[in-house]
């Protein structure tokens, strides 16, 4: 565990809440570490994937696990803004306008298909996601802690919908992408519809989390490994089949995420794997490549793929293994 981090907060705390979110979601292990990795980071995650994979039911369960209030919005084309951050109502009983609080006031927001939402609705989201706050009729709410938005869109049907901007993209700390289960946790999910539903229990607070993204502050990233960092991130950028690399939002990105990663593991300082872990997470969608390429067959996660083989890794303790 990472020097002095306190115990209800540090890998014994974070396997219980592993534990505790398997009962409702099976398989999935390296999105449901890297959305953790997102809360106590204060980041948030675009889910991508075909409906019925249990996006809802992952976000719901790591909810439950961190005694986290939790709300779905469902984007529609007519999705307001109002609809989401709430709007003032009259009070008929003492003659005044009054918050009426929307959806967006709980700590995990899962924002579902949402590309189906027009660009207004869209930067009501973006100031929530960014500020940590919202602004009604001049005044400024702030948002509870933690704040995660866990967005989602479908891959396969872009009829009707609104693709994010690239400003917005690059609000989310992570790009995850989800896959059918195999056959044999296909037949799990089958057998836990068929019985009673799983409790997930809880396996920290709110509380919890605050003290572990204090602790996480606290590990050390070397500056050869911020080096390594940004050479990898700025290595997006010269290439010929990339259109729109990575900006240094991705280099910030990449080291909160790896610095999660190193406490959630145990230890005092980053190491190049940390790195390697969470490159493509963090940057698969502040990457666009260009036309020529994508024809070509290329994907973003080749180039980056490519990008993490030639770069030069640190020597020394930071580059152990």
């Amino acid at each position: 565990m990472a020097k002095g981090a306190p115990a209800a907060v540090g890998e014994t705390a974070y396997a219980k809440a592993l534990i505790e979110i398997g009962k409702a979601v099976v398989g999935n292990g390296e999105t449901l570490e890297k959305l953790l990795i997102a809360v106590f980071s204060d980041g948030h995650v675009l889910l991508e994937g075909v409906p019925g994979i249990a996006k809802t039911r992952i976000a719901n369960a790591i909810a439950q696990s961190l005694d986290c209030d939790f709300k779905r919005i469902q984007f529609t084309p007519d999705l307001l803004p109002s609809d989401i951050i709430g709007t003032m109502v009259f009070d008929s009983p003492t003659g005044k306008f009054v918050l009426k609080k929307g959806p967006i006031f709980a700590n995990v927001i899962l924002a579902d298909e949402i590309n189906r939402a027009p660009p207004k609705t869209q930067a009501a989201l973006l100031e929530a996601m960014q500020e940590r706050q919202v602004s009604i009729d001049g005044t400024t709410y702030p948002l509870p802690y933690p704040f995660i938005v866990i967005a989602t869109q479908n891959p396969v049907e872009m009829e009707g919908t609104y693709p994010l901007p690239e400003a917005q993209l690059d609000r989310f700390l992570f790009k995850l992408l989800l896959t059918y289960p195999s056959r044999e946790e296909e037949v799990q999910i089958v057998e836990m519809k068929a019985g009673t539903e799983p409790r997930v229990g809880k396996a920290m607070r709110p509380p919890d989390i605050a003290r572990a993204a204090e602790a996480i502050a606290r590990v050390q990233a070397d500056r050869s490994v911020l080096g390594y960092i940004v050479d990898i991130v700025a290595a997006t950028r010269a290439r010929a089949d990339v259109q729109l690399g990575a900006s240094p939002r991705g280099s910030i990105a990449l080291m909160k995420a790896a610095k999660a990663k190193a406490f959630l593991d145990g230890r005092e300082y980053v190491i190049p794997d940390d790195v390697k872990g969470a490159a493509h997470a963090a940057l698969r969608h502040r990457i666009i490549l260009n036309p020529e390429a994508e024809l070509a067959g290329a994907t973003v996660d080749g180039v980056i793929d490519e990008v993490l083989a030639r770069a030069a890794v640190p020597k020394g303790r930071e580059g152990r293994r």
